[in-house]
């Protein structure tokens, strides 16, 4: 997935270039499977806000009800927003993956058998007379 990000956010930076229509097409469709790609795996975390600005972007940059906004001028700003967002996605994640790893808990606690114990004799009480 890591790929995939950098592959969007290459896409939305190239895309600030003056290129033919074709391009464009291109960048929508690549956006688009990034982002839904990203929402899935957002569903299955549970994290419902980041979900939220998927789906605006998913929006924004869906290929079949495709959004004109005619000036290249305004274009800007969202492509590079949205390569920024694409590349933090592909560092951040592989941090927080590595996070998860190290506070992983063991899935079963380890055998203790009674032959591992150490047992200490009490001390014998002296009597008084």
């Amino acid at each position: 997935m890591k790929s995939l990000f950098i592959l969007c956010s290459a896409s939305c930076f190239i895309a600030t270039l003056k290129l033919p229509i074709e391009y464009y097409t291109f960048l929508r469709i690549v956006i688009s499977l990034g982002s839904i790609l990203m929402i899935y795996d957002l569903l299955n975390h549970k994290n419902y806000s980041w979900i939220i600005v998927f789906v605006a972007v998913f929006i924004f940059f869906n290929p079949v009800f495709p959004i004109y906004l005619h000036r290249k001028s305004i274009w800007l700003p969202f492509d590079i927003a949205t390569g920024i967002l694409f590349l933090l996605l592909a560092f951040l994640r592989k941090k927080d993956k590595v996070k998860e790893e190290k506070n992983q808990e063991p899935l079963s606690p380890p055998k203790l058998y009674t032959r591992d114990h150490i047992i200490v004799p009490k001390p014998l009480k002296q009597k008084e007379n």
